[in-house]
Order: C-alpha cells, then sequence, then structure tokens
C-alpha cells in the first residue's frame, strides 16, 4: 500500500465534508474503517461527513454505517453511470424504487449523487440518465430532501432538466466544475456550489474563477474521497482529513480569512442537511 498524504494543519472552526466515499477502494487500495477515518478527519477539523452512496450496493451500506457513526449523514441514488446499466437490465425502475424506499431512513438527508454524465456515458445512454435524474428530483422533492448533483460535461442539460422538474429548495452542484458564467446563475436560483479539491490544482484558472464569484452562504466544500485529492497530494488516494488544504485554497481565492470560510460552510452545511 502506498503512504498516506500527511495530515495538514487543523482548521479553526470545524466543517463538514459534504461529500465522500468511504466505502470505495482506489486503486486495489481499501479504504480505512469508518471509525478511523472520521477519528483522522475529526483530528484536524473536519467534524461531520456526508457518506454518499451511488449504485444500490453503496446505497445499502450507507444506510447501515450512518446509524453507527453520528459524525454520518447519508446520501442515496444511482450514480447517472449507473442508469444506463439497470435500463440494460430492464430493473431500473425498481432500482429507482429502492433508492426511493432507503432515501426514508431518518439519517438519509440527501438524494444524491444523482445527474449527467456524458464523459463515461456514450449518447446511446442520455435518455436513461436524463430519466433517471428527473426522477431522483422527484424523489427528493417528495421526501424533503436535499439534492446533490453530478454533472460532467452535461451543464446546460443540468441546468434545463432542474429548470423543467422545478429544483428541490435545497440544490447541491457536487463537485461544480461549470465556468463564471455557470457558477452566477446557479446561485441566482439559489443553488449551493461544493467545491472539490480540483479547485487546488494549478491549471484550474476557470474553476477558481467561478469560486471568486460565489458568495459566502453558497458554498460548501468537498473531499469527493478516495478521488480528487488536493494539492500537493494529486493522484494520491484522498480522505476527509484532507478537506483543510482545500478550504485554505479557497479561502486564498476569495481573499477572506480561513474562520470566516469555515463558518460559513458549516452554517451552509448545516442549513442544506439539518443537525447531525
Amino acid at each position: 500500500m502506498t503512504s498516506r498524504p500527511p495530515a495538514p494543519d487543523p482548521l479553526p472552526v470545524a466543517v463538514v465534508d459534504n461529500h465522500a466515499h468511504l466505502d470505495i477502494h482506489r486503486d486495489g487500495e481499501a479504504p480505512p474503517e469508518p471509525a478511523q477515518a472520521l477519528a483522522e478527519a475529526a483530528a484536524v477539523g473536519v467534524d461531520r461527513v456526508v457518506q454518499i452512496g451511488c449504485d444500490l450496493e453503496s446505497a445499502r451500506w450507507t444506510v447501515r454505517v450512518i446509524e453507527d457513526h453520528p459524525s454520518l449523514l447519508g446520501g442515496v441514488a444511482l450514480h447517472p453511470n449507473e442508469a444506463p446499466r439497470h435500463e440494460q437490465a430492464g430493473d431500473l425502475e425498481d432500482a429507482l424504487g429502492e433508492i426511493r424506499e432507503l432515501a426514508r431512513r431518518p439519517r438519509v438527508r440527501v438524494v444524491g449523487e444523482t445527474g449527467l454524465d456524458y464523459f463515461r456515458t456514450g449518447p446511446e445512454g442520455v435518455a436513461a440518465q436524463q430519466e433517471s435524474f428527473r426522477a431522483h428530483i422527484g424523489i427528493a422533492k417528495g421526501l424533503g430532501l436535499a439534492l446533490q448533483i453530478h454533472d460532467r460535461d452535461a451543464h446546460q442539460d443540468v441546468l434545463r432538466i432542474l429548470a423543467e422538474e422545478g429544483a428541490p429548495e435545497r440544490t447541491v452542484l457536487h463537485c461544480f466544475s461549470g465556468d463564471m458564467e455557470m457558477a452566477r446563475e446557479c446561485v441566482r436560483r439559489g443553488y449551493y456550489l461544493s467545491f472539490a479539491g480540483t479547485v487546488t490544482f494549478k491549471n484550474a484558472t476557470d474553476l477558481r474563477n467561478a469560486l471568486s464569484v460565489t458568495p459566502l452562504e453558497h458554498l460548501l466544500v468537498e473531499t469527493d474521497a478516495p478521488y480528487l485529492t488536493p494539492h500537493p497530494h494529486r493522484g494520491r488516494t484522498n480522505a476527509p482529513y484532507l478537506v483543510p488544504l482545500t478550504v485554505r485554497a479557497m479561502a486564498a481565492t476569495l481573499n477572506t480569512s480561513v474562520p470566516q470560510l469555515c463558518e460559513a460552510i458549516s452554517a451552509n452545511s448545516e442549513a442544506v442537511y439539518g443537525p447531525w
């Protein structure tokens, strides 16, 4: 197993990792046990985590693990790349039905990650992705839950479908990847923008520009662990304890203090997901 990145300096005010996958193995490397991952995160000021299950197996795992750890809340959905697979298998409606039932659990506060991904799924999967996305929007609204959106190479269709269906009151663009214009439009609509380690990458000027026009009251932070590890550990396995690297990079871009940004992230997280 490769060595893990060292722990960064703790944050002055505790924040929430708005999106992590504590169950996913990356490159054959098993993740730490949830208790270890959460203890490491809490030691650096990341005292709450939203665990996301994005296929049926991980959604089932999520609803079990969040009952055992008070610092966890959960999200369940079919990732957009799962939708065409279920359509081909003829069980998309059944899978969506199970997600709907899992989302009724009291510590599940998110329907997500859902949305559109035109990078890994070709044109033949677009219809199934869009059908699934619309269904997840309906689940979130029906249950009064937040919605977390995965958007890869599909900005205009994501915004169009949200407008057509009517977005839930609390809608989050997970791992925001749009430009300044899209950031402004999302803010105008009242959405929250969650930034991941990608905002720290040297070539991410457009993303930092989008961050720079996002008001504090619309900001969240995440790892998307075990992926999208922030600089200077890009390419290694991510985990919630590395959130402080992203927070400090965000504060520098926004020309605001780290404590002020942390306070905003914490308040916004509880506004979206409720109390832990």
